[in-house]
């Protein structure tokens, strides 16, 4: 082993989830619909069984879960997963560090997302959703964001481009430190894979002596509340 960073492939980020096992108001068992802006988001099924529903502009969609599945979707999905019986999911989300830096928007009702001082106090959760938080502040967030996400199923393109439009209004202000996160990750990751190109078409097999093998022995910290249920965190480098 090599004691010095190196990221996961691709500059992804990887966690396994728990998914919530709590009634939301609709009567359905699970997690917060949101959306990323930036990061294409998979999930790899290892236990139990639920569905993910999703809403793009091409209409509403389930996708049944069960071990050995694998699901992924594109930024502007908007997502939900519902367990029905034990559901757990490796998740690979591209651009690590982007979801952790705000990536995410949650599906609340529109007066809450055209207020950002409003959304930031219905997404917050006690010292951040941190291990041994309080579980019952990231239901209250998802059972508001089951509320909007309710809205928009029924709303139709338009609702979903009004939705994403709030979306972006919100993050905006945190482009900048986004583009920084992903130029040192994903962005580092693909510009290296040009450097070994260049350098294989040379001839030049010097990077290849560099070569490192990277082991991470357990989570970084386990059981953060997610907005889908409860995360146990991986570094994005080892």
């Amino acid at each position: 082993m090599r004691d010095r960073p190196a990221p996961l492939p691709g500059g992804v980020g990887v966690s396994r989830l728990r998914v919530y096992d709590t009634v939301a108001p609709d009567g359905l068992v699970g997690g917060t619909p949101h959306v990323h802006l930036c990061c294409t988001e998979g999930y790899v099924v290892t236990d139990g069984e639920g569905v993910v529903q999703t809403l793009t502009m091409a209409g509403c969609r389930e996708t049944p879960l069960r071990p050995g599945v694998v699901v992924w979707f594109e930024p502007g999905t908007v997502h939900r997963l519902v367990n029905g019986g034990g559901l757990s999911i490796v998740v690979l989300m591209q651009n690590s560090g982007l979801p952790e830096a705000g990536d995410a928007v949650l599906t609340f009702p529109p007066e809450v997302l055209a207020d950002p001082a409003a959304y930031a106090v219905a997404a917050a959760l006690p010292d951040g959703g941190a291990p041994g938080a309080d579980v019952r502040a990231a239901y209250r967030r998802r059972d508001l964001a089951v509320t909007g996400f309710q809205t928009l199923r029924s709303g139709g393109p338009a609702a979903l481009a009004a939705f994403h439009a709030h979306a972006i209004a919100l993050r905006q202000p945190l482009l900048t430190r986004w583009r920084q996160r992903w130029e040192a990750g994903a962005g580092r990751a693909a510009a290296d894979t040009a450097a070994q190109l260049d350098a294989l078409e040379r001839g030049e097999p010097g990077y290849l002596g560099d070569a490192g093998v990277y082991a991470v022995n357990e989570p970084l910290e386990r059981g953060r509340l997610g907005m889908c249920g409860l995360l146990d965190t991986y570094p994005a480098a080892a």
